[in-house]
């Protein structure tokens, strides 16, 4: 199988690449549309402002070939956002792939932002993605932005207020918690990923 990683920046890159390497399955960080096209999945990652990825993939020619992207795709973390319309965050027109926009979260005294930790995250539908891992499993979250819970909402976590934790739609999936460092909720997560038909 071959898993192609979008190169969008960002330094959560190695640990995605060894997390593969752990379920024996090797994984290519590319910009190459050809090696994107041909991949039997894709990931698209991303760490930091949604403006600078969506920069980035716009040089590297890459907007039009994500979204017609037919082979399943997972967005991680900020590639989870970029594959929305839009971020608040600069004001920032995303892929326009799942509908919803990233808003700030909200903040509190004992939930400050950036949300950086361990959430519990809880199924809200039946979905492959979420297949073997316990509901309420913990995972590692590090963001400030999140989307709001939708009819695209497979999974939720609480930060101050109820966000969406995985989103779907068709072939599309995404987790905005990094699953490469999740321990074994997260290989669970990657290892369901490979599976989708």
């Amino acid at each position: 199988m071959s898993i192609a990683i979008i190169d969008s920046g960002g330094a959560n890159i190695a640990s995605l690449l060894y997390a593969f390497q752990r379920l024996s399955t090797p994984a290519e960080l590319t910009t190459d549309t050809r090696v994107i096209q041909a991949a039997d999945r894709v990931i698209l990652p991303g760490v930091g402002a949604a403006r600078d990825a969506m920069d980035r993939l716009r040089a590297a020619d890459l907007i039009d070939t994500i979204r017609g992207l037919k082979q399943p795709v997972l967005g991680i973390c900020l590639g989870m956002q970029l594959l929305t319309d839009a971020s608040e965050e600069e004001d920032v027109e995303c892929l326009g792939i799942i509908p919803g926009t990233a808003t700030k979260l909200p903040s509190s005294v004992t939930c400050p932002v950036p949300n950086m930790g361990w959430c519990a995250t809880r199924s809200e539908r039946q979905h492959p993605i979420m297949a073997g891992i316990a509901d309420g499993s913990y995972f590692y979250y590090l963001h400030s932005y999140a989307l709001p819970v939708s009819e695209n909402t497979i999974g939720t976590a609480e930060h101050a207020e109820m966000f969406s934790a995985v989103i779907g739609k068709d072939n599309f999936v995404a987790a905005q918690f990094h699953p490469e460092r999740s321990s074994a909720a997260g290989a669970q997560l990657l290892s369901n990923f490979l599976g989708l038909a």
